[in-house]
């Protein structure tokens, strides 16, 4: 059974948790990518995930981040997980589908804390971090047509 949220700091913890994973995945993704373009591509998408967790520790330590009751109820853990884990030996195919999943997830995260918190500052900066992993999903989307579909 997943977890639901029972605080706004479980929704941090959250994300930061997620934004970690990313930096670990696109960091190993850049050690082992053959193409250079790419190998710089995941290099930089983990130094941005290193700012998004910054930006998210930062919320965190100022408390300014706060939910009632009803609200985080409203978030649900599940909404946000994704259906397939990074493991050793996955192919290209299988990284990049994991990417574009982790993505989308995070997107919707972003967009939707976005959409319930009231302060101006907090609320561009989700809108802020929900544009940037779109951005890393399009990216993701268009190496897997050019590399995978291409092959196929």
């Amino acid at each position: 059974m997943i977890q639901e949220f029972t605080n706004t700091d479980d929704i941090l913890k959250f994300a930061i948790n997620r934004e970690q994973e990313s930096i670990d995945l696109y960091s190993g993704l850049a050690g082992q990518a053959k193409n250079p373009e790419m190998k710089k591509v995941f290099a930089s998408f983990a130094d941005e995930e290193r700012g998004h967790k910054k930006r998210l520790e930062n919320i965190q330590v100022s408390g300014q981040f706060k939910f009632n009751e009803s609200q985080i109820r409203d978030i649900k853990v599940g909404d946000y997980l994704i259906d397939v884990e990074p493991h050793a030996g996955m192919t290209y195919q299988e990284a990049l589908i994991i990417a574009m999943k982790k993505e989308k997830a995070a997107f919707k995260l972003y967009s939707n804390l976005a959409a319930k918190v009231e302060d101006p500052l907090l609320k561009s900066i989700f809108e802020s971090l929900a544009q940037e992993e779109s951005k890393h999903k399009l990216r993701f989307e268009l190496e897997y047509d050019e590399v995978v579909l291409k092959d196929n």
